[in-house]
């Protein structure tokens, strides 16, 4: 499975405002220059987590974006399912009904092999994803982490 570049881009950012003081925001154009990534197209991405109720906007020259909730309650699934929506990623078409090497109806009665072997990893997957929240990932950083990012950020204007 291949996602989009903005989802890496999404979840660092959300773990970036998980490391920020609660209620403090972090503007596009600072996530943007922290990361050197396109503010334009990084702050659709960031409008669509405000929209799935991930991340809280305000606006106006001080405005920003900051968690919607603790990070406790935002699974990495969240995030990516915000940007890059729930469909799976494969899609049984029954080509094993056409051409030259078609099976029978009668072998056809139970779901394909694969369609259910590539459902099973699709689910294995958003389970994995849906057991990690933005805190369990800031546990894992070095302690200097969020005050190295809240110090650099500041430094942003």
């Amino acid at each position: 499975m291949k996602l989009p570049v903005s989802t890496e881009w999404v979840l660092h950012c959300a773990t970036t405002l998980a490391q920020l003081d609660p209620g403090v925001s972090a503007s596009t154009a600072q996530l943007a220059q922290y990361y050197d990534l396109p503010a334009p197209y990084l702050a659709k991405q960031l409008k669509a987590l405000v929209k799935a109720g991930l991340l809280a906007a305000t606006a106006g020259p001080r405005g920003g974006f900051r968690l919607a909730r603790p990070g406790s309650e935002i699974t990495l699934l969240q995030i990516v399912e915000a940007v890059d929506g729930t469909s799976a990623p494969y899609e049984c078409r029954e080509i094993r009904r056409q051409g030259r090497g078609a099976l029978p109806a009668a072998d056809c009665r139970d779901a394909c092999v694969l369609a259910a072997k590539m459902a099973d990893a699709h689910q294995a997957w958003r389970d994995s994803l849906s057991g990690v929240t933005l805190a369990d990932v800031l546990a894992t950083l070095p302690p200097s982490a969020p005050a190295r990012t809240r110090s650099r950020l500041a430094e942003i204007t």
